[in-house]
């Protein structure tokens, strides 16, 4: 069966078009993909040969043509898949990053000495005894600054009672 675009003329443009349809379907995914990209092709070719007129080998620029517009097409499908609410793996960050900016912000205000205390607690020494042992003070002295600073930070932070810090994240 002919193809109704393919009839035997001197058109350079009509010659090419078996070979150009052959091209396309191994780059397409079905017959239609294929065939609109020859036809857009053909298109391209005869706009050019009309517009410039001083394509030398217009077999060879049609194939060039061809296999740009594929991978133009390639490119410009993106396969997506829609997500569902119940998709997501994690919990968003924003929130625990803000607390914790507040917490920061919070612990600056504090007095100098309880202000050091909660930023060594905060890099991770737990030890009162080796914050007293930096700081030359008592045990007692340390576990009295660390109160009172907690105590300021669940009132500045809008915190209850004895609420613990991780309530905040």
């Amino acid at each position: 069966m002919r193809h109704p675009m393919t009839s035997p003329t001197a058109d350079p443009i009509s010659d090419m078009l078996p070979r150009l349809r052959a091209r396309a379907r191994k780059l397409c995914r079905t017959h239609d993909e294929a065939e609109d990209l020859t036809q857009e092709t053909a298109l391209r070719l005869w706009q050019a040969l009309h517009r410039d007129g001083d394509i030398t080998a217009p077999d060879r620029y049609a194939m060039i043509t061809l296999h740009n517009l594929a991978r133009s097409r390639w490119r410009s499908r993106h396969e997506t898949e829609e997500l569902a609410d119940d998709m997501a793996q994690t919990a968003p960050a924003a929130p625990a990053r803000l607390a914790c900016a507040e917490l920061r912000a919070a612990i600056m205000r504090l007095p100098a000495d309880q202000a050091h205390l909660m930023a060594l607690v905060l890099a991770g020494e737990s030890s009162p005894q080796v914050l007293a042992a930096r700081h030359g003070v008592p045990v007692g002295t340390v576990m009295s600054r660390l109160a009172r600073a907690r105590a300021k930070l669940r009132v500045d932070m809008g915190l209850e009672g004895k609420a613990s810090v991780v309530e905040l994240l």
